[in-house]
């Protein structure tokens, strides 16, 4: 497989060079100069296949000849002894993508690059630095999938004030390999830093730097996985147990399986993603290119709405991101949208992606609902997927088909927003163990000299 930038197809490199790159020379995001696709049989097989499994097929023409089956195996198995259960909730569906060791997405992609950089960088002496900005849940996902890898260290941006204090301690506390520093302003700012430090010539002289951001092709590829097994599942009529982090309580009264969720075996489903800086739902579009059952995409922000206003007026306009409760989501100009749109048509994407946008009044009530209603805890971004698909369905725009919600990080990471609108929130035993860090950072203004000086 040959990568290359969105800015220029000329020059193509392998999956080595475009991950430990991270971004491309000319400020452009490495693509696949092709989609692959499922073999028949595995795609036949999505709805009965162990995960691990499932990314091994999934990865593997993303890494051909680069990471040997054998050592692939190795690192699928490694990285995900957690999976993403597919569970019925009130009159749907909902992915839980928080059972990693954060609790949040990310973790899906940041252990499969820290194993992934370790084997492709075996022979290699000199040391890699990583700059990750966050604007609250892959910083943490990064610094647990890099800690105590040798060879590489991290630092993590971040915007002081504007994550919540778990995943302060989730991002600064670790120490070792992993720094952490909080910029004086946005995620957009933490963004614009780390992009203009892999441009500073005399920067990249003295260090070899990469990302870990989804700017970086190898956070993405992991990220389709499970897409891939949930469309599976679903097409197959299944859903799974609870797993040990499910945020679930049976409201008094309420007896159980009186749920009315919609799961029609043979139906694609639908998949609404909260969204922000757009890798995940990028993710979601090559496992659909690749041949995964999948109907159709919401895109669900909250009121930094680049995307949904692009899908309806057609003219896309970045701006300055807003402070909200779904603070993971505060990306007023999505990196990843350069990859969308390198894939995809304005008309491709408004037939396949619905967008829909949210505020933190309807944030807060959909949170509340829900688990007045079903006694389920939703964190803020899932709430904001939950309630775009609401106002899809009042609007008409979509049909009585199974319909699956990604919650992307467990509610407990965010108790200062859930538990006054639901009671106390059942916290992971891995959440439990973070609560005892205790966060250092260094503080910066957003300049990029000030970065320099702590590089």
């Amino acid at each position: 497989m040959r990568y290359y930038s969105t800015r220029n197809k000329k020059e193509a490199v392998t999956f080595a060079a475009a991950a430990l790159s991270g971004l491309a020379p000319d400020g452009g995001l490495y693509i696949p100069a092709e989609i692959p696709e499922y073999p028949a049989a595995v795609k036949s097989s999505l709805g009965s296949m162990a995960y691990p499994d499932i990314a091994f097929e999934t990865i593997k023409p993303w890494v051909d000849r680069e990471i040997p089956g054998s050592a692939l195996e190795e690192i699928v198995h490694h990285a995900y002894p957690f999976t993403a259960p597919l569970v019925g909730v009130g009159n749907r569906l909902v992915l839980e993508l928080f059972h990693g060791p954060t609790a949040a997405f990310k973790d899906f992609g940041a252990r499969f690059m820290a194993r992934a950089f370790s084997y492709l960088r075996r022979n290699e002496d000199r040391p890699l630095k990583i700059l990750v900005a966050t604007s609250g849940d892959t910083g943490g996902a990064v610094a647990d999938g890099f800690f105590g890898v040798e060879g590489i260290s991290v630092t993590v941006l971040y915007p002081r004030g504007r994550v919540s204090p778990l995943q302060e301690r989730q991002i600064a506390g670790l120490g070792g390999n992993i720094s952490a520093i909080a910029v004086e302003g946005s995620f957009d700012d933490c963004q614009r830093l780390v992009k203009e430090a892999f441009g500073d010539e005399s920067l990249r002289k003295r260090l070899e730097l990469s990302s870990a951001n989804s700017i970086n092709i190898s956070r993405l590829v992991p990220q389709a996985v499970y897409y891939a097994a949930a469309a599976g599942r679903a097409l197959a009529g299944k859903l799974d147990p609870d797993g040990e982090a499910t945020p679930r309580a049976h409201p008094p009264g309420r007896p159980l399986g009186e749920e009315n969720f919609i799961l029609r075996p043979g139906v694609p489903v639908t998949l609404c993603v909260p969204s922000g800086n757009f890798g995940n739902l990028t993710a979601g579009l090559y496992a659909y290119k690749m041949g995964a059952p999948i109907a159709r995409f919401i895109a669900a922000t909250n009121i930094n709405k680049t995307v949904p206003d692009y899908l309806e007026s057609g003219e896309y306009k970045a701006r300055l991101s807003q402070a909200t409760l779904s603070n993971a989501m505060d990306v007023g100009a999505p990196s990843n949208f350069e990859r969308m749109a390198a894939h995809f048509s304005l008309e491709e994407m408004r037939g396949l992606i619905l967008g829909a946008h949210i505020n933190d009044e309807e944030t807060r009530e959909t949170i509340a609902a829900l688990h007045s209603a079903w006694g389920y805890f939703l964190d803020p971004h899932t709430a904001v997927g939950w309630k775009a698909a609401d106002k899809l369905v009042r609007a008409g725009r979509l049909k009585d088909d199974p319909l699956a919600v990604l919650s992307t990080a467990h509610p407990a990471k965010f108790a200062e927003t859930v538990e006054p609108l639901t009671g106390a929130v059942p916290v992971p035993a891995s959440l439990k163990e973070t609560m005892k860090r205790q966060p250092n950072a260094a503080v910066i203004p957003p300049e990029l000299e000030a970065l320099k000086a702590l590089l």
